[in-house]
């Protein structure tokens, strides 16, 4: 998503991997068939122009697409290049950022007063009825100062009573400063970007679009190389990636075995039979006992049995919170 992009009118969808440098490591040890990474479903919707939300115009029709999403990758242009196509004369990071913010609050100011106007007549008797109605207006006149839902810091029964007008404004966000070469990383429009980012606790992200198509058409044993070549040691895509997963609160566990090395997400803390049902709904219902050891301890100690050798597998109980990294192996009644 991004201020007056391309122009299409549909959003495009793709599965993407999340890179985890710990998958090639559990390979190396038990050397399975299949591998199964954690993926991200991402959405890319056409950029807005300003004004593009007003009565029901193609805006209202693109943000849509996002009702359902969990976290917004905002790109931001942050270079100068007059032979590269832009919607303004000048580049300015926070006017874009602005742009966007408006163009989702009008879109979720006619989603509260729909509500508004569905509660009005239960309001008046209703006690649960009114405190929504007061939650959507409360973020109503936070749009009338110019704030997005996501930054009106609302309490939790705030944020549960207007939970199903899904607003797109309160969504979090990752910043994605898009620059021209790794010169410009550190720009004055970049740095306008980190700010911004800063103040209101966002991830951001920068991201040489010339280098990473370079990297990908790269064999990957070759792209250690190229990215020392720049000065990095994992490409932008691949913090891109992570900088959304922990906007997102996931944590990343992993299955392993000589069949198969699988990752798989919950949220962070989730407790042991919560993320037990992402493997199978079955391990959910019938939890007993979680096993588990740590990656970074079969990766240095080289099997399972060395690990519990050296004391340090555990038996997790209903109580446990799956940690980012946690090997499991569940027990479960079928």
């Amino acid at each position: 998503m991004g201020a007056a992009g391309y122009g299409g009118s549909e959003p495009n969808r793709a599965a993407v991997g999340i890179p985890d440098r710990r998958i090639a490591a559990l390979a190396a040890i038990y050397q399975p068939p299949k591998i199964a990474p954690a993926t991200l479903e991402v959405v890319d919707i056409p950029g807005l122009a300003s004004g593009s939300t007003a009565a029901d115009g193609r805006g209202v029709k693109l943000l849509a697409h996002l009702k359902d999403v969990d976290a917004l990758l905002h790109v931001v242009r942050c270079f100068e290049d007059g032979s590269v196509p832009f919607a303004h004369a000048t580049i300015d990071p926070v006017r874009d950022v602005e742009t966007i913010d408006l163009e989702m609050m009008v879109a979720d100011r006619q989603t509260l007063d729909n509500k508004i106007s569905r509660l009005a007549k239960r309001a008046r008797m209703d006690a649960e009825a009114a405190r929504h109605v007061a939650a959507c207006q409360k973020v109503k006149d936070g749009f009338d100062q110019g704030i997005p839902a996501r930054r009106q810091g609302l309490a939790l029964v705030e944020l549960a009573d207007i939970r199903e007008c899904n607003l797109v404004s309160l969504k979090p966000v990752v910043y994605v400063a898009n620059i021209k070469s790794m010169e410009d990383a550190g720009n004055t429009h970049v740095r306008a970007l980190e700010a911004l980012a800063a103040a209101e606790g966002a991830e951001i992200v920068t991201v040489c679009g010339r280098d990473e198509a370079e990297i990908s058409q790269l064999d990957p044993a070759d792209r250690p190389e190229f990215l020392a070549a720049l000065g990095l040691q994992e490409s932008s895509m691949e913090r891109l990636l992570r900088a959304a997963n922990r906007t997102l609160g996931l944590v990343n566990f992993f299955t392993a075995g000589p069949k198969e090395v699988h990752v798989w997400t919950c949220s962070r803390g989730d407790k042991a039979p919560v993320a037990a049902g992402k493997i199978h709904t079955d391990m959910e219902e019938g939890f007993i006992r979680m096993e588990v050891i740590r990656c970074e301890d079969l990766i240095e100690l080289g099997s399972e049995a060395a690990v519990a050798r050296a004391g340090r597998q555990r038996v997790e109980g209903r109580s446990y919170e799956v940690q980012d990294g946690d090997i499991v192996v569940v027990l479960f009644n079928q």
